[in-house]
């Protein structure tokens, strides 16, 4: 329920905000890729402006995960083995649990 109501508080005034900022931005620009003609229409693209912003601001998401991804590899890795580790560690107390059962098993019983 918490979740819900905190979604409803973030993501709805976010999306009003959003599509506010695309009517605004509604006129068309073009994007030149090509510095020295920018009048050349072979790389050039025309779309409305909200349009490039939000692409840039999608990329620049991706890029910025994609940076924390990586440096945080190590961390990962670190997890990963210290997991294994663990679990062979559990393995070897479950064996040393066992056999200490065996061995109480064959005492004599006072």
């Amino acid at each position: 329920m918490a979740k819900k109501i905190v979604n409803l508080l973030i993501l709805l005034p976010l999306g009003v905000i959003l599509i506010v900022f695309c009517v605004a931005n509604r006129q068309s620009v073009t994007l030149a890729f090509n510095p020295f003609r920018p009048d050349d229409q072979v790389l050039a693209v025309s779309a409305p402006f909200f349009v490039f912003l939000i692409i840039a601001l999608i990329s620049g998401m991706l890029i910025g995960a994609a940076a924390t991804w990586f440096s945080q590899g190590k961390h990962r890795k670190r997890a990963r083995t210290e997991a294994k580790e663990a679990i062979r560690w559990q393995g070897e107390a479950d064996r040393h649990k066992n056999r200490a059962e065996e061995i109480a098993g064959q005492l004599p019983a006072r």
